[in-house]
């Protein structure tokens, strides 16, 4: 065994590492202070010698990433291989607690650098902004036709339950107390008094950390699910939203902003599945999906009527300078005489001040919607008539800056939660559909399954006549492939209620390589039904199409997947521009690039003309939920952004660039499509791989992960892939460092093209390949090598490992290539230090993983049943890796 480095050794290794990380020295401080107080805490909390054979972990695996040695590799190795189960144990948590405090200064350092550049001139101008997004429209389209399309802009992220978010609810809690006193922190001065509360209360928040258990002891129920992402609306979206309108409108109209009507509209709106995807998730049932519209219903209507009285406290305007109008007068008197003795409360509270009291007899109203008492709002229409009559009477009375100032962020927040807060959408599979019909055509009695898909028609009905039409309507049929499973919907909702069925907005999910390509004729077909005509009637020839990033990738490899999402977007744009039908197109992302997960700025303005129009709808997953919108600085920054791209996605430039590129590369996209699938067959099809890939990766005992409410598998052995859900699939390549659902078959695709001159200028000027390779870049940087071969070699198949391992090679030394400099994101430096800061730790989580996945296979040859403690570090070391790599599935 290679001999320990000397104190003095270890100090140079981890200040050279640290150094060459280049990490701000802000974040540096706040990362240093951070592993101070959680060595403290392991010193004070852990078992005698905790903190020593962490440290000795650490600098091995910094050592062997920094020397890129075998030596130090395997004397990091040996580290790992010779803790007791239980001291493996107490490492793995101590590692996973630093992922979560490293995580927690990198965010603080984003919402820093935020807020400098907010309270800057020029923030406006930025490049990513919907303020420079509508200068370009501006000047490329005219002022008129650039306001048209402001007034159209659509943002619609979707939240969905799939489990891929790997920390509890009580850590992430943790998490974000930590995060409010390291702002405290900053706040104070170097050793004062409030410093050392904050440094004491963190010591604290640390050891609350260290104590909480890291793992579930049971999977979430779908309405725990639902309740977890309740907390963003609460914590930030429902306050951050009108915000963003605000900061925006402020952007575009310098000092006229909040003086006359704003010209920015409510762009934004929520879509959720959770409670709402019973896609191969059997505890999805119509009971859960009212109870998270009641839910969801419940959290706005609480929001609102805070905030409108809020508003209401303040406008404390005297009827003698700010009269009220007749409108607003009415509303008083009518509600005099529904309730007189609170309306004379109302107004000892508030004497002579008119505006004041209606606004509080709206909260009022809002509480009794919420209780459904008499007095409550049928609709939030009512609601939105209200406030502009109050608008326009502060507006008659001079009072313009409180008309379009609080009242316009109400008026902001109704227009876009409404009574229901997100548009909770149904998702199920085709075939459960024709099963359902195959039993009620057959006129005899019918099974539990197919009652339960009638009963969710019924749930949707009841939840639209207390809600509305945007609380629910949208159902998503998952593998669409012909016109007739879109009007199979129909006909079980005819089934269900007759002609009291709720209105439907029937969205296909084309997921597969060919029902991708087949798309577009499915869909001629399927608009020529009458329910589809007259819905189409109905909404102005409106129209979604879903299309699914993760099992396409899974289907055909991450590169063939990528060119057919593209074409297929542009043949069905194509489609709905001929046929007049106004086109928003879905795009199923997951949060993992094997997913199409990435930057979502940058793949916006990658794809096809008239696919984007200004709306741009995706679904939000797991820990992107948290990492996007979990903090109100990170938000509003990430929906400026993708505001901004989905503006300008169509403007002529735009369109032209991605229009032209396509046409002049078709030729190396037609061979990178051909040589990546042939790769990607090789690998998934050859004979043994799905058992080869359960064993080489831990896939299985994911499955052992109490993340989410859904099963990781639809049924299924591990002798086929037909069925195993992308998210498992994903998952168990990231943990294995190897992320090959990420990148798998780019070299040998761009290897085949050759010209490297050509391909040079297609990374330059062709969005869609320059998006491709920044994404794979990213997922290689990721991956590990000598650890890849590690889980490689579990699998006794040399041949595909060696394969695996030739198109790691051949991938990376073309991306480099293409992108410039001498390694790995050289062209994006804050990803790269983001990676560099985390990998070392990674490794150390991973050499443990690997030490209980090698005792899991060795003894599942002689063991009836599998140690629950090598089966709870493993589950730890996943836990781990999830959080130091940022992403799961």
């Amino acid at each position: 065994m290679t001999p320990e480095p000397t104190p003095t050794e270890a100090i140079r290794v981890i200040t050279r590492f640290e150094a060459s990380s280049g990490i701000p020295d802000e974040m540096r401080a706040d990362v240093r202070m951070l592993g101070g107080l959680l060595g403290q805490v392991l010193r004070e909390s852990g078992t005698p010698g905790l903190f020593e054979d962490v440290e000795r972990l650490r600098l091995a695996t910094i050592q062997a990433y920094d020397e890129e040695s075998d030596a130090a590799f395997r004397r990091a190795a040996e580290i790992a291989d010779e803790f007791t189960i239980e001291r493996a144990d107490e490492v793995a948590r101590a590692f996973t607690c630093y992922f979560h405090l490293v995580n927690l200064a990198e965010e603080h350092q984003r919402v820093r650098i935020l807020r400098e550049r907010a309270g800057k001139p020029g923030r406006e101008a930025a490049a990513d902004t919907v303020a420079t997004a509508f200068a370009q429209l501006r000047s490329e389209v005219g002022e008129e036709e650039a306001r048209r399309r402001l007034a159209g802009l659509r943002f619609h992220p979707v939240f969905t339950a799939h489990p891929t978010e790997a920390r509890r609810r009580a850590v992430s809690g943790s998490i974000r107390r930590l995060s409010e006193l390291l702002t405290q922190h900053d706040a104070t001065s170097d050793g004062g008094a409030e410093q050392r509360r904050a440094l004491r209360r963190m010591l604290e928040e640390i050891d609350t950390l260290w104590r909480t258990a890291p793992l579930r002891a049971q999977k979430p129920t779908p309405t725990d699910e639902v309740r977890t992402v309740m907390g963003v609306f609460d914590e930030t979206l429902f306050t951050t939203v009108p915000h963003i309108y605000r900061r925006i409108d402020d952007d575009l109209r310098g000092d006229e902003s909040g003086d006359s009507a704003p010209v920015v509209p409510p762009f934004v709106r929520i879509g959720s599945w959770v409670g709402g995807d019973r896609d191969g998730n059997p505890f999805v049932t119509s009971q859960v999906t009212r109870e998270a519209s009641a839910i969801a219903s419940e959290h706005v209507l609480r929001g609102l009527e805070r905030a409108i009285e809020r508003i209401g406290r303040t406008l404390t305007l005297d009827a003698e300078g700010t009269p009220p109008s007749a409108e607003v007068q009415a509303i008083w008197d009518a509600f005099v005489q529904a309730d007189p003795e609170l309306a004379e409360e109302v107004a000892t509270r508030s004497p002579a001040e008119p505006h004041r009291r209606v606004l509080l007899v709206l909260a009022h109203r809002v509480r009794e919607t919420r209780h459904e008492s008499d007095g409550a709002y049928g609709a939030p229409e009512e609601l939105l008539a209200d406030l502009r009559a109050v608008q326009r009477s502060l507006v008659d009375a001079g009072a313009r800056r409180h008309a379009f100032g609080g009242v316009q962020h109400l008026i902001w927040q109704v227009e876009t939660y409404g009574f229901h807060l997100t548009e909770l959408e149904v998702r199920q599979h085709s075939k459960v559909h024709r099963q359902a019909l195959a039993e009620l055509d057959a006129g005899g009695p019918i099974g539990t399954q197919t009652e339960e898909v009638l009963e969710v028609f019924r749930a949707v009905a009841e939840i639209q006549k207390r809600y509305g039409l945007r609380a629910a309507g949208r159902y998503v049929v998952s593998f669409t492939q012909s016109a007739q499973d879109l009007a199979n919907v129909h006909r079980l909702a005819k089934y269900a209620l007759g002609a009291d069925a709720p209105v439907l907005d029937v969205v296909p999910l084309f997921e597969t390589f060919a029902d991708l390509k087949a798309a577009p004729g499915i869909m001629s077909e399927a608009v020529t039904t009458p329910e589809f005509q007259a819905r189409l009637a109905e909404t102005g020839n409106r129209l979604e199409v879903m299309l699914g990033y993760s099992d396409s990738s899974k289907d055909v490899g991450p590169v063939a997947a990528n060119l057919a999402l593209y074409e297929a977007q542009r043949e069905i744009a194509l489609w709905a521009k001929d046929a007049g039908i106004e086109l928003t197109l879905f795009h199923g992302r997951g949060g993992a690039l094997g997913r199409g997960g990435g930057p979502a700025n940058s793949a916006i303005l990658a794809q096809p003309p008239h696919s984007v129009d200004g709306r741009f709808k995706l679904t939000e997953q797991g820990e992107v939920i948290f990492a996007r919108y979990g903090e109100p600085a990170i938000a509003m920054r990430h929906i400026d952004q993708v505001a901004a791209a989905t503006l300008l996605a169509s403007s002529p430039t735009v369109e032209e660039r991605t229009s032209s590129a396509a046409s002049r590369f078709a030729r190396i996209a037609e061979v990178m499509d051909t040589a990546s699938r042939e790769r990607f067959f090789s690998l998934v099809a050859a004979d043994g791989f799905a058992p080869w890939f359960a064993t080489v990766t831990p896939m299985e005992e994911i499955g052992l992960l109490a993340l989410g409410s859904r099963p990781a598998r639809r049924g299924l052995s591990v002798e086929s892939l037909e069925d195993l859900r992308a998210i498992p699939w994903v998952f168990a390549w990231t943990q294995a460092r190897i992320n090959l659902a990420g990148w798998f078959g780019l070299g040998t695709a761009l290897e085949a093209v050759g010209d490297e001159d050509a391909l040079r200028e297609a990374y330059r000027e062709w969005p869609l390949l320059h998006t491709m390779v920044d994404n794979v870049a990213m997922s290689l940087a990721k991956t590990d090598e000598r650890i890849a071969r590690e889980y490689l070699a579990l699998g006794d198949r040399d041949d595909l490992a060696k394969l695996v391992l030739d198109e790691l090679e051949l991938t990376r030394e073309w991306v480099i290539r293409l992108t410039g400099g001498d390694r790995l994101l050289a062209n994006k430096p804050v990803l790269q230090r983001a990676v560099q800061l985390r990998s070392p730790y990674v490794d150390a989580l991973s050499l443990l993983q690997l030490r209980a996945l090698r005792a899991l296979r060795t003894a599942a040859t002689t063991e009836p049943v599998a140690s629950p403690d090598l089966q709870r570090l493993l589950l730890l070391s996943v836990s781990g890796v999830a959080a130091g790599l940022q992403n799961t599935g």
